[in-house]
């Protein structure tokens, strides 16, 4: 009888000892971004450096990617939970695989304003949308200024151009040299991109997508379809982490770059930080984005950006933005407050 207390004991006093272990276990989240590491993904890289995620339970890694498509992708498959894509590529991905099991949702919208844009040279004469009628484009296949292009070329009444296919890395380079007419791509790449080709700022010409009646949302969190399902207080958690982040990050962007310095220590500083802070103005902090709050969207702007996606990429069926976007893990609005006041 004594040994059966004595056991009985010991056992009680092993599972107290293991309660408090398995309720410290963090969640492990596997982000996939949707591009290298450059000033932008200090945003991600952030709250994993400085413990945000660890204080809300969460054991995050973040892997660089290689396009939104390929991230959108990477989720739906289940080799990451969640990730960063421009929710075009995620509109495109619902639409045309309307019977996949795992179609990942936005969550937060990070980019309120697309990033992408027609960059041209001066020399070229081109000054207007209209003057890109009948020219050569270059750009990737799936970049997405080139994949949204025919929503600008609607809106600003452009003609038809002749593309011209490239690997990202040559895209500013044929700008530069005269190859091709004008490129597309994300406003802080390309405009950086073609500097460091020796492109003066002063002989760039640049057509914000935003600023020429294209009010399309850029990137955004996603999380896949299972993770939501069977993790929807980490979703919480996440965005609360990444929103704390945000903040600081806004504040100090020069100490934000740092952090992408340790993940990768053959960045240029100085030039991330420029990138980071273009970011920042053109599609982070913008007017729009103070409209909707951090981290929102404008239901019905999202339904027409839905529409205008399935024409132009010509998908199989009608894009719901319902499906889509899911803001019911977002923190409280005054939580998301993370704007510097309006100057």
């Amino acid at each position: 009888m004594i040994k059966r207390r004595f056991l009985g004991t010991v056992a009680a006093l092993t599972l107290a000892a293991a309660a408090p272990f398995v309720q410290a276990q963090d969640t492990p989240i596997k982000f996939q971004l949707d591009w290298r590491f450059e000033g932008p993904s200090a945003f991600f890289l952030w709250p994993v450096a400085k413990g945000h995620f660890k204080a809300e339970k969460l054991n995050v890694t973040i892997d660089a990617g290689n396009g939104s498509g390929n991230a959108v992708n990477r989720v739906a498959s289940g080799t990451y939970d969640m990730g960063f894509a421009d929710i075009a590529a995620l509109m495109e991905f619902h639409a045309n695989n309307p019977t996949a099991p795992n179609k990942p949702v936005a969550v937060m919208m990070v980019y309120n304003n697309t990033p992408a844009a027609v960059f041209s040279l001066k020399k070229t004469g081109i000054k207007t949308p209209g003057d890109l009628t009948g020219k050569k484009l270059g750009a990737p296949v799936f970049d997405a200024g080139r994949r949204a292009f025919p929503i600008f070329q609607k809106a600003n009444q452009v003609g038809s151009v002749n593309w011209i296919s490239m690997d990202p890395p040559l895209r500013e380079t044929m700008l530069a040299r005269g190859d091709v007419d004008a490129i597309t791509g994300f406003y802080f790449t390309s405009l950086l991109n073609l500097e460091a080709r020796g492109v003066k700022p002063e002989d760039i010409h640049v057509m914000p997508y935003p600023q020429y009646g294209v009010k399309l949302y850029g990137n955004a969190i996603i999380a896949s379809e299972e993770f939501v399902k069977k993790n929807p207080e980490a979703v919480k958690a996440f965005l609360r982490a990444f929103t704390k982040a945000a903040r600081e990050v806004l504040a100090n962007p020069k100490a934000a770059i740092d952090v992408v310095k340790e993940r990768d220590g053959i960045i240029n500083t100085a030039l991330e930080e420029r990138r980071l802070r273009l970011a920042i103005t053109s599609s982070i902090v913008t007017d729009d984005a103070r409209a909707d709050g951090f981290g929102d969207v404008s239901k019905p702007r999202l339904a027409l950006m839905a529409s205008q996606v399935g024409d132009a990429f010509n998908t199989k069926t009608r894009v719901d933005p319902d499906a889509v976007w899911n803001g019911s893990f977002l923190p409280a609005a005054a939580e998301r407050a993370i704007f510097p006041a309006k100057k």
